[in-house]
């Protein structure tokens, strides 16, 4: 799922940016030698993006010398509860790309949230093609461990009511593959997929994938699909994608079936702003994303799960993959992550 990752930011409310820079730091301790910022560091404002996107990040993991975003809340008192979010981005990215294709940092100080944002060192061939960074398990998993001991550690275990893996796309891939293994296992209270996969197959589009060179539909995959084995831990799961990437969602799920949760109820989020970016590069293609817009995005909750957790699909209408979040559903997403139960990290 390779994305060239050329970057535009879109038109948002600056006035919301100004009213937050405004707002006085009522948390003055460094964090890991991070200052908190509300908005955070390195956020984009209009024109002004591509060359943050090079910045790696504001924290060094002591391990193996690299850098990523850390994100937390700037009123956080001691002993506080925060949600602690590893945030994971597609192939071919960075990680200051997916904090704004998904902006959970935008709700740090509303929701309590840490956000960890990476950027992957390993690369793979993509079709013949040249290198593209993707998470491998020989370059990355180490440093997901070490990112995520780094973060537990500067604001404790006691103090992480919930922890989650949210990664975009092949990011989704890497988090459920590291999901149950035995690093992971014990600590994971919740996996969000934003168009990597969901738990109970929905199926990809046929000519999902980036657009060839010349602008037409890359070459048709094999139809059908393998049967899926589901993972053997257990988590909360919010699935959320663009409607032009999946065949159709289906209509029951079978994480939801393990954690006898009640029929789905739907409900929709309304957007009257559009998300922070896309890719530029492929503007155009519906299935790979078109440009950055308001937009509606249809919510199937399955409520009253056992053991307090989760279990959601997120539909983003007349959306394809590379649109970033827009601020509505992205709030409504982190509201059903805070929602759910956790505490795996607490019983440590």
């Amino acid at each position: 799922m390779q994305v060239n990752y050329l970057v535009s930011y879109t038109k948002r409310s600056l006035l919301a940016l100004v009213l937050l820079s405004a707002t006085p730091l009522a948390f003055a301790a460094d964090v890991l030698g991070v200052a908190c910022q509300t908005p955070p560091p390195v956020h984009c404002a209009e024109g002004d993006c591509a060359s943050k996107t090079a910045v790696g990040g504001n924290v060094t993991e002591p391990g193996s010398g690299r850098e990523y975003f850390l994100d937390y809340p700037c009123d956080l008192q001691p002993g506080e509860d925060v949600l602690f979010v590893l945030n994971i981005h597609g192939a071919g990215s960075i990680g200051n790309w997916q904090r704004h294709y998904f902006p959970a940092m935008d709700y740090k100080d509303d929701y309590k949230l840490v956000v960890a944002t990476p950027t992957a060192a390993g690369s793979a061939s993509m079709g013949g093609g040249s290198g593209v960074r993707v998470w491998t398990p020989q370059a990355d998993d180490a440093h997901l461990q070490a990112i995520t001991e780094q973060v537990i550690g500067a604001f404790g275990a006691e103090n992480i009511k919930s922890f989650w893996l949210a990664g975009h796309s092949q990011g989704g891939m890497t988090s459920r593959r590291i999901v149950c293994s035995d690093f992971f296992a014990d600590k994971v209270d919740g996996m969000l997929s934003l168009s990597g996969g969901r738990i109970g197959q929905a199926p990809f589009v046929d000519n999902f994938g980036p657009p060839l060179p010349d602008g037409s539909p890359p070459p048709s995959r094999p139809r059908g699909m393998a049967e899926e084995t589901l993972p053997d831990c257990n988590f909360s799961h919010i699935f959320a994608i663009g409607e032009y990437e999946i065949e159709s969602l289906p209509d029951a799920s079978p994480w939801a079936e393990r954690y006898q949760c009640d029929a789905r109820k739907h409900t929709r989020v309304v957007d009257t702003e559009p998300g922070w970016l896309y890719d530029t590069g492929r503007a155009g293609y519906p299935v790979w994303g078109r440009e950055a817009r308001l937009g509606t995005a249809d919510i199937y909750e399955y409520p009253n799960c056992s053991d307090g957790r989760v279990v959601a699909d997120v539909v983003r209408l007349d959306k394809g993959h590379t649109e970033g979040l827009e601020p509505n559903v992205t709030k409504r997403i982190v509201e059903l992550m805070v929602s759910a139960s956790g505490g795996k990290i607490q019983s440590m």
